[in-house]
């Protein structure tokens, strides 16, 4: 079947479907890729009821947010790959399927443990979403004939902010309603609408005889998640007793590299990334401003409550100018994708609320604190945009799901990466020489995002001509 037929099936009517974006692909793409963050960001209010239910410790619930962490970074590129090789619709159905299977084995769960496994699977499950977006807005733009996807990448990116944004409060309500099993529970409804509409208006497609030649590689996959696993498992907690998971990385990856730049139809294949430098920066960027965004959001809340005094209250709204400022951003700039002057501005904007964090102290007036955090929200609502842009021109067509999906996991490990320094910095309380040094470590991270920025006129080559959008 064509993307036309498709179309024309998807209109109901027989006739062809306008030239423009297929709308009715919008609600199940745009309801699955929030599936995660509002899954991410719901648990942080569950953690303590869910401790006292099961007699659990902070260290151990603590896994409740790193097994998402860990399921989705291997999740998603994979699940990117087998979207790339089968075609979005079915691996979007299976994915928030799973979710609503994950929901279930949670609200009913009767142990820790098992709690633990229901998140491993919800990661999983939540996986799917983004990549079958980001396929399905190549297969309409090629559809169409009209390369301008920047109105419905910027709607993805603020739809999954807003979400990550409420979602605290919204696992706050359903606690107040149903206890913390409802965190879990919401994911039934969510996963059938998912389902309704994905059945409904997904187009149906077939691997081609190349992808069914090659088949599923099933050991490179291994190799990829052996190795992700073991280096983020040292990142969460980098100790010289667990010297044994780095090495544990390298030898899986080199045996992944090994075997992929060998196999015919490689799970990642590293010739042509490898020859693709510019999406390789791509991802490093990625890495860089998630590193800094994470450290400041994790690092800058405890010192709020530990260093200047606040309480956890006030701490919580004095970061709520950064959400706002972000979403207004992304909403603002969003229609055009120039992603080089946005990577400049969000990278020059990170270096200055570095430095300024190096006059933060215990007498910082309440004011300067609102500001640093309204204007750190201003490279947050930028560069994760842009390089969600950058990616969808660089990235080979054919394998545009698994390349969006390592842009998440690059993220996740930027996430683990910067807890892994915050633990650094605080090794006892959030104090002001601590956060100095953090303040040190982001602005380093931030000023060599923008030295690899700053030189690269590639960049500019990315956003299309006028012509080419119409």
């Amino acid at each position: 079947m064509t993307d036309r037929d498709a179309a024309r099936r998807r209109t109901g009517t027989g006739a062809p479907a306008p030239d423009g974006f297929d709308r009715g692909l919008i609600a199940p793409m745009l309801i699955g890729s929030v599936l995660n963050p509002v899954n991410s960001s719901m648990i942080a209010v569950a953690l303590v009821p869910i401790g006292i239910a099961f007699g659990a410790p902070p260290a151990e619930t603590a896994w409740l947010v790193s097994a998402l962490y860990l399921a989705t970074a291997v999740g998603q590129p994979v699940v990117g790959r087998l979207v790339d090789m089968f075609g979005p619709r079915t691996l979007y159905l299976i994915g928030t399927g799973l979710v609503g299977v994950a929901g279930l084995l949670g609200a009913l769960a009767p142990s820790l443990g098992a709690l633990i496994g229901a998140r491993v699977l919800l990661g999983f499950g939540t996986s799917a979403a983004y990549p079958a977006a980001m396929q399905l807005i190549r297969r309409e733009n090629e559809r169409t004939g009209k390369d301008s996807p920047a109105a419905v990448l910027t709607a993805l990116a603020v739809a999954n902010q807003t979400v990550a944004v409420v979602g605290p409060a919204l696992g706050g309500l359903l606690i107040g309603l149903g206890g913390w099993r409802a965190v879990f529970t919401v994911n039934v409804p969510l996963s059938a609408a998912c389902l309704v509409l994905g059945a409904l208006r997904l187009p149906r497609t077939r691997p081609g005889a190349a992808d069914r030649a090659r088949g599923v590689d099933l050991p490179g996959m291994a190799l990829f998640a052996v190795t992700l696993v073991a280096l983020m498992l040292f990142l969460m907690a980098p100790r010289p007793d667990r010297w044994y998971l780095p090495v544990l990385a390298v030898l899986a990856g080199a045996g992944f590299a090994a075997r992929e730049l060998r196999v015919q139809g490689p799970f990642v294949d590293l010739r042509v990334l490898g020859g693709n430098v510019p999406l390789l920066i791509t991802y490093l960027r990625q890495l860089l401003a998630y590193t800094t965004s994470y450290a400041f959001l994790y690092g800058f809340t405890q010192w709020l409550e530990q260093g200047r005094g606040l309480s956890p209250g006030t701490a919580g709204l004095v970061l709520l100018p950064l959400s706002a400022s972000a979403l207004a951003v992304s909403a603002l700039t969003g229609r055009s994708e120039a992603p080089r002057s946005k990577l400049l501005v969000g990278s020059a904007v990170q270096v200055a609320v570095c430095a300024g964090l190096l006059a933060a102290g215990a007498g910082t007036p309440l004011w300067a604190l609102l500001a640093a955090s309204a204007v750190m929200g201003v490279p947050q609502g930028l560069i994760g945009l842009a390089t969600q842009n950058a990616l969808y021109r660089q990235a080979e067509p054919a394998r545009i799901a698994s390349a969006a999906g390592l842009l998440r996991t690059f993220s996740y490990l930027g996430a683990l990466g910067a807890s892994a320094a915050t633990a650094a910095f605080f090794p006892h309380r959030a104090d002001t020489p601590g956060l100095h040094e953090l303040a040190l470590f982001m602005l380093a991270g931030s000023a060599l995002l923008l030295a690899i920025t700053l030189p690269d006129r590639s960049l500019s080559a990315l956003t299309p001509s006028r012509k080419a959008r119409t």
